[in-house]
């Protein structure tokens, strides 16, 4: 039977990969708190991931929350099941996933930095309506 917490990241992850039923969370306690282990499809690693780490990083986030509630320590590893066969213990996934370089770098930084500057002033225009409270 599958404790709340294997429950709570299953059910997350299900709901975010192409092949639900090839999602197995396996639970490991020691010194340090409780280790979930991740398996996912091939093909669903990335998602899982995420760009730069973001999904796997709310992931572990979501997880420090519910340790908060359940006073336990939890962490989760993400394992690779390329050539994986049950019985055999998957190999871990490296943790930070590699970047691609971005063409046309020139426009991108500019782009990126009209944005910034967009989201700033907008900021800025947010935060002076707020101005005039009196708190």
């Amino acid at each position: 039977m599958a404790t709340i917490d294997q429950q709570f990241i299953e059910y997350i992850v299900k709901t975010l990969v192409g092949n639900p039923d090839k999602v197995s969370v396996e639970r490991q306690i020691d010194e340090k708190g409780v280790l979930l282990s991740l398996s996912v499809a091939p093909e669903d690693v990335g998602r899982i991931i995420g760009r730069r780490g973001a999904t796997a990083q709310s992931l572990r986030t979501l997880l420090r929350a519910l340790g908060t509630k359940n006073d336990a320590r939890y962490n989760l590893k993400i394992v690779n099941t390329d050539n994986y066969t049950p019985g055999e213990k998957p190999a871990e996934t490296s943790e930070e996933p590699v970047e691609k370089p971005v063409e046309n770098s020139e426009e991108t930084e500019e782009e990126s930095e009209e944005e910034r500057s967009d989201l700033a002033e907008k900021t800025r225009q947010d935060l002076a309506e707020y101005d005039d409270l009196d708190i």
